[in-house]
């Protein structure tokens, strides 16, 4: 089991977009996105402040996540007893309540990686 922590959203997004391979799932309160080995997970920026997230078999599309980052205050690992599962959750905060906005279940944690060398379209 991973320890808890926490970190910011744009070094979460940044390290998330060079690992669509190793999403499991990925989803809201209201929905989720389940990989499959014929599916792929492509990244876009629908505006300036709107980030997608869109699963795709081949060129159809399947279903997508719109993200705010604005909504976004940081985004927490979450300790699972499963070795093969990582969950990240999106928090927002208000004024009075704490809520995971979006999630994404990882085949493998968090690796920090040196934002000087940051390559986009690296995949693994």
């Amino acid at each position: 089991m991973q320890a808890p922590f926490t970190l910011p959203f744009e070094r979460f997004w940044n390290w998330l977009v060079t690992h669509p391979n190793c999403i499991l799932r990925a989803g809201t309160v209201d929905a989720i996105l389940y990989d499959d080995e014929d599916l792929h997970w492509h990244f876009a920026a629908e505006s300036d402040s709107g980030l997608v997230v869109q699963v795709l078999r081949g060129k159809r599309f399947v279903g997508e996540l719109l993200i705010d980052p604005e909504q976004v205050t940081y985004v927490q690992a979450v300790p699972t007893d499963r070795e093969d599962e990582h969950h990240f959750e999106m928090i927002s905060e208000g004024e009075t309540d704490r809520v995971a906005s979006y999630f994404f279940v990882m085949a493998h944690g968090y690796e920090d990686q040196d934002e000087s060398v940051f390559t986009p379209t690296r995949v693994h």
